[in-house]
């Protein structure tokens, strides 16, 4: 997945399946490894993401449209 842009969605996803995998004894980098990002990108997920859940990323995604919107309405 060389390049690829991951969608907020899934970086959660992603995420959530890491925990789960370490929770069930795995490593955490097997557990990263296992979910195919890399280790500089789960940490960087993590801080960005991390313990976000549905409805904060649903409201998280909804700001930001929001500030798009006032961002044209501003410049027009």
């Amino acid at each position: 997945m060389a390049n690829k842009r991951h969608k907020p969605e899934e970086i959660v996803q992603k995420l959530r399946q890491v925990d789960v995998l370490v929770g069930q004894g795995m490593q955490r980098v097997d557990a990263i490894r296992e979910v195919r990002i890399t280790e500089q990108t789960y940490y960087r997920w993590r801080k960005q993401y991390g313990g976000m859940g549905t409805d904060q990323l649903k409201e998280l995604k909804r700001l930001q449209k929001e500030n798009e919107r006032l961002r044209k309405a501003v410049s027009d």
